[in-house]
């Protein structure tokens, strides 16, 4: 297919996917003269992803570009990419250690020691997790804390009921494909869901207006 079949079956501008493709987010179509390329199935799925990266997901184009460099990289299995592009999801937040942060470092420790969990030292939620604890604790807010292990749990019932259904016999780039998704609008779902929730207990006994 040309650029303008592409544009209409992606739902995509034109102007946004030659912008895409100078970014390498979409790779070039095959040439077939100077100034034409053809298109493939792959690029329409391709430039869903990226769209749902961006404009819902909420990357910026570096990060989605860094996203499919990982998803693209040979010789790796399929949880092993899936991680590495998560870990190009996390944004690396900004480090002051001062006392907030060196406790917020232990707190963080401490939860993934008591919990059993598996995790690499190199995982940026690491760092998200201490951020945020270290926020608290520079706003005096650190009852929020004690709710760590609540949120912990409902975290591992989502991610084992999402990594339950994601092996269930898809090939392995559709795997790929779903647990980078998942990632990105997961995070924008639950904190969704979340607030309905905040809105259910909040007025349960109120009627809505």
């Amino acid at each position: 297919m040309r650029i303008a079949e592409l544009s209409r079956r992606a739902d995509v501008p034109v102007p946004t996917i030659k912008y895409y493709l100078r970014e390498g987010l979409l790779s070039p179509g095959e040439r077939t003269s100077y100034n034409q390329a053809q298109y493939t199935e792959e690029h329409v799925r391709r430039l869903r992803l990226v769209r749902a990266l961006l404009e819902v997901g909420g990357l910026s184009v570096a990060a989605t570009r860094d996203v499919l460099e990982k998803m693209d990289t040979p010789g790796m299995s399929v949880i092993d990419q899936a991680g590495k592009a998560q870990f190009a999801m996390s944004v690396t937040p900004k480090v002051v250690k001062d006392d907030a942060w060196r406790a917020a470092e232990e707190e963080t420790e401490a939860l993934i020691e008591r919990l059993g969990w598996k995790v690499r030292p190199s995982n940026p939620a690491r760092l998200t997790l201490a951020s945020a604890l270290a926020t608290l604790h520079r706003l005096g807010k650190t009852d929020q804390i004690e709710l760590l292990e609540v949120y912990a749990k409902a975290a591992r019932e989502v991610a084992e009921a999402e990594l339950g259904r994601l092996t269930r016999g898809a090939e392995p780039e559709a795997i790929l494909e779903t647990a980078v998704v998942w990632t990105a609008l997961g995070d924008v779902v639950f904190s969704a869901l979340r607030r309905f929730a905040h809105e259910d207990v909040a007025y349960s006994d109120a009627p809505l207006d």
